[in-house]
C-alpha cells in the first residue's frame, strides 16, 4: 500500500505525455487534482433524448449516437485521491464511489453530466459539492472481490427516495481501445464535465489515457440510481474499465444563467 501511494504521483502525471488521442489540446493552466479509478464498471442503456434534454440545464445539448441517447451508471473505487504538489493520504485517500451520468456538448466540446455522484467519503461529498458544483451524495458502500468478480453495493443516506445499486461484475474479454466513431468510444472517451449553478454552467477539463476496454457482464440485484423521469429503453451494455490514472484542471464558468438550469 505505502508503495502504491508514492507512485501514484509520478504515474498520473505522467499520464500528460500521451495526447495524442484526445479531441481537443490540453488546457492552458496546471491541473489540480489526481486520482486513480479501479475496478469500474460502465453500465449503459437507451433513454429517450427528448425526455432526457428535460433534466438538464439549457445551454448544453444532449448527445446521441445512432439516433440514441444514453445513461450510464458507473460503480468504481477512486484510489490515490490528492492535489497536485502532494501525496494521497493512507486510507482517506480510497473510497467507493457511483455515477449517473449522461454526454452532452457545448460550445463543441463532448462531456459528462452527471445526475448523481454517491460516495462513502463524507469529505469527498462537501469538497465536490463546494469546488465542482456537483451533486454528491453520501451513501453507505461495500466492494468486495470474489473468484474474479467485483461484488459492489452502495445505499444513499438520508435520501427521500432509496437510490440503491447492488450487483455484481466481472470481464469476459481482453482489453481493447475503442476507435472513434464507435459506441463505445463515444461512451467512454470524454475529456470534461459539466455543472450548473445559479451562476451559470461551468466545466472541468480532465485528461487520462484512452481506455483500455474489456467486454464484461453483470448481474445486477436492485438498481435504483437513474433519475426519476427517465425510462430504460433497452437492454444494458457492460464494459469493464481498466485501472485508469487521471489529472482533473479547476471548474471554470463559461456561460450565464438561462432561462433554465435543471
Amino acid at each position: 500500500m505505502t508503495f502504491e501511494l508514492l507512485q501514484a504521483p509520478a504515474r498520473q502525471a505522467s499520464t500528460l505525455k500521451e495526447t495524442a488521442h484526445r479531441p481537443w489540446p490540453l488546457p492552458p493552466g496546471s491541473w489540480i487534482m489526481g486520482q486513480t479509478w479501479e475496478d469500474l464498471l460502465f453500465a449503459h442503456w437507451r433513454v429517450d433524448a427528448a425526455a432526457l434534454g428535460e433534466l438538464i440545464p439549457a445551454g448544453l445539448e444532449v448527445q446521441q449516437h445512432d439516433g440514441s441517447a444514453w445513461l450510464g451508471v458507473t460503480p468504481f473505487v477512486l484510489n490515490n485521491f490528492r492535489l497536485r504538489g502532494m501525496l494521497p493520504l493512507p486510507i482517506v485517500s480510497s473510497f467507493p464511489e457511483i455515477n449517473v451520468r449522461t454526454y452532452v456538448s457545448a460550445e463543441g466540446k463532448p462531456g459528462i453530466w452527471f445526475f448523481s455522484l454517491d460516495t462513502s467519503s463524507r469529505g469527498a461529498v462537501e469538497a465536490a459539492r463546494r469546488l465542482y458544483k456537483l451533486p454528491y451524495f453520501h451513501a453507505r458502500m461495500a466492494v468486495e472481490h470474489r473468484a474474479g468478480r467485483v461484488d459492489y453495493s452502495s445505499t444513499r443516506r438520508e435520501s427521500p427516495r432509496p437510490f440503491v445499486f447492488t450487483g455484481s461484475y466481472a470481464a469476459t474479454g481482453e482489453a481493447t481501445i475503442a476507435e472513434p466513431e464507435t459506441l463505445e468510444y463515444f461512451l467512454t472517451e470524454r475529456y470534461c464535465l459539466y455543472s450548473a449553478d445559479e451562476s451559470g454552467l461551468h466545466r472541468a477539463e480532465i485528461h487520462h489515457p484512452p481506455w483500455p476496454l474489456r467486454p464484461a457482464e453483470a448481474e445486477l440485484e436492485l438498481n435504483t440510481m437513474p433519475p426519476d423521469g427517465l425510462e430504460l429503453q433497452s437492454e444494458p451494455l457492460f464494459h469493464l474499465g481498466g485501472r485508469q490514472d487521471v489529472v482533473i484542471w479547476p471548474l471554470e464558468r463559461f456561460s450565464r444563467p438561462q432561462e433554465r438550469l435543471g
